[in-house]
């Protein structure tokens, strides 16, 4: 690489690095994974970073290469089941904490959805990326897009609704 190139990818990656962690974080629900995500995907950007500074948008290639590298690795342990999420104690008291709480089971339901299904919701939701350029980074219709957002967002709400619609059974915690 070429002294203007290797100033161009240190820009690069300064710039654009804490959202590629951000969306692996999302992804994969482990900082140390996101880590090795994230690193793995500016190395492959670095070895191409000629082919990846000419792209319209040089972050859309980094981030196709991040997805890639995360259903690399989901369908490499598919074998693993998924630990079940506990069961919600309940109680008579109001808790305060209980938006954390909300919050965390929330991530954890989102570890928990198909790989395609969680990989839509966070480009969608948290990336804010449309229908069109999510199906072009899965390599897949727009449609498919829309139906696994909606499938996704289903499952999600039902951990809201079993949360703030839950009636205390009146017991001390």
């Amino acid at each position: 690489m070429r002294g203007s190139d290797i100033e161009d990818y240190t820009s690069f990656v300064r710039a654009r690095s804490a959202a590629l962690f951000r969306t692996a974080l999302l992804l994969t629900g482990e900082r140390h994974t996101a880590d090795d995500l994230v690193q793995s995907t500016l190395e492959r950007v670095y070895r191409n970073w000629r082919r990846v500074r000419s792209a319209d948008v040089p972050e859309a290639y980094a981030r196709r290469i991040l997805v890639n590298l995360a259903n690399d690795r989901w369908r490499r342990q598919r074998s693993h089941p998924e630990a079940p999420l506990p069961d919600d104690a309940g109680g008579g008291r109001v808790d305060p904490y209980q938006g954390v709480d909300v919050r965390d089971e929330l991530m954890r339901t989102l570890q928990t959805l198909p790989t395609s299904m969680r990989t839509v919701l966070v480009l969608r939701y948290f990336e804010e990326l449309s229908d069109v350029e999510i199906a072009g980074l899965m390599n897949t219709s727009a449609s498919t897009v829309r139906s696994q957002a909606s499938r996704g967002l289903a499952k999600l709400r039902s951990v809201v609704d079993r949360n703030t619609h839950h009636t205390p059974s009146g017991g001390a915690v």
